[in-house]
């Protein structure tokens, strides 16, 4: 499945498929095999099961512990729910984060809170994304933080997005609100010129 990553027809298939060209590509394509990066090291195959990208993520959040967060980040990467986050799944996220329309940024992160995904962001989703958040950056990174800072943070989330007041966010209302925010929107354009 996973062993013809490399060859010419895949990378032009996949060129079409993202907004990457096709030297980006091959640039990303050594980064996810290269085994002395943090990188995609163990995945001779070419896919990366869960608990190698939880140790991947963890190397960027040492101060913390990422294992929460890199768990929904992995389920929002592994698009088929096959549990293996394939080189395509990795660039087709990525592209979308880093090169997509606004609107296709939003969709990926209201994915990424849809923790069950079925169409609604809940104060529980919420809360648990969160925590992992707040662990992931450790208590060093914010060592005056009370213990309910998550809480609060999602109770002023909600009272932003949730319009009708339900107890849940649709992805209208989330994009709605995120799209009337400043400082969301600014973020949305911090990345797009990395590669």
């Amino acid at each position: 499945m996973a062993t013809v990553r490399h060859r010419p027809e895949a990378l032009e298939l996949l060129e079409a498929q993202s907004k990457f060209t096709k030297k980006e590509l091959q640039i990303l394509y050594r980064g996810f095999k290269n085994p002395g990066s943090i990188s995609f090291r163990e995945c001779p195959s070419g896919v990366v099961n869960e608990e190698t990208f939880k140790e991947i993520y963890s190397q960027f959040f040492p101060q913390g512990d990422s294992t929460t967060y890199a768990h929904f980040l992995f389920n929002a990467f592994d698009t088929d729910h096959n549990g293996a986050v394939s080189f395509e799944d990795f660039i087709k996220g990525l592209s979308i984060l880093l090169r997509g329309t606004v609107q296709e940024k939003l969709n990926w992160a209201f994915n990424l809170y849809d923790i069950n995904k079925d169409g609604f962001i809940t104060k529980e989703e919420m809360l648990d994304i969160m925590k992992a958040i707040y662990d992931m950056m450790g208590k060093c990174t914010y060592p005056v933080l009370k213990e309910d800072a998550p809480r609060q943070h999602v109770e002023t989330f909600f009272q932003k997005m949730d319009k009708n007041k339900d107890g849940v966010v649709t992805i209208d209302e989330f994009i709605e609100s995120c799209q009337k925010d400043e400082n969301i929107m600014r973020s949305m354009q911090l990345f797009e010129n990395v590669i």
